[in-house]
């Protein structure tokens, strides 16, 4: 398939263009800054553009077969660069005909609040509430640009993100009261499981979580 991809400087986004490749697809990178991508190959092209300025967006998008996202900033950052950057996103895939959109966003808020019962007092009492809450926030403004679209979406929701090996094991489509889910799961997997949405439909329309 040919893909479009954006966050692919990211942690989540390396992975993604990386196994995109050695699974056979053609792939073309979104960067801001192509400096940022140092990965080289064959079936790798990389375009230019800013995902917050929606005309950017749609000569990247010709030809393209799916659309796959993880957008995202650090957390001393946060702006609306995911929920209007997506919001772009999707108006330009409506105007170019482009149906298949797989979003990387994150369990914890809304109705997967209940999973932060199984985090650390930390986590769920001080990090959320003061140092997570606006990336949550521009999160939840995200999804709801995306379930309002006529695409045929799939929001991927992982646990914290971890920088360990992919293992190809991992919990998805549980639910947020789920006792038995450690809130955590490599970028590496989570990668590995967007890329199966592009021709498995078990979970179009729908939120699935991510966790080991």
């Amino acid at each position: 398939m040919k893909l479009l991809i954006f966050g692919s400087t990211g942690g989540t986004g390396r992975h993604i263009v990386e196994q995109a490749l050695e699974q056979g697809h053609t792939v073309t990178a979104f960067v801001r800054d192509p400096s940022k991508l140092s990965l080289q190959h064959p079936n790798l092209k990389t375009f230019k553009g800013d995902v917050m300025n929606r005309e950017s967006l749609i000569p990247a998008m010709q030809g393209q077969d799916a659309i796959l996202s993880a957008l995202g900033s650090p957390a001393n950052k946060v702006g609306v660069m995911r929920s209007q950057g997506t919001k772009n996103i999707i108006e330009a895939m409506e105007s170019t005909g482009i149906q298949r959109l797989i979003c990387q966003t994150s369990l914890g808020y809304g109705d997967s609040l209940k999973v932060l019962d199984k985090t650390s007092f930390i986590f769920k009492y001080i990090i959320v509430p003061f140092v997570l809450r606006k990336t949550f926030k521009d999160h939840e403004l995200q999804e709801q640009h995306i379930k309002k679209s006529k695409l045929d979406w799939v929001i991927v929701r992982p646990g914290n993100l971890t920088d360990k090996a992919k293992t190809g094991v991992y919990q998805h489509g549980f639910a947020a009261t789920d006792k038995n889910i450690q809130v955590e799961v490599s970028r590496a997997d989570v990668a590995d499981f967007m890329l199966k949405q592009l021709s498995d439909r078990t979970y179009v329309h729908q939120t699935p979580g991510v966790s080991y």
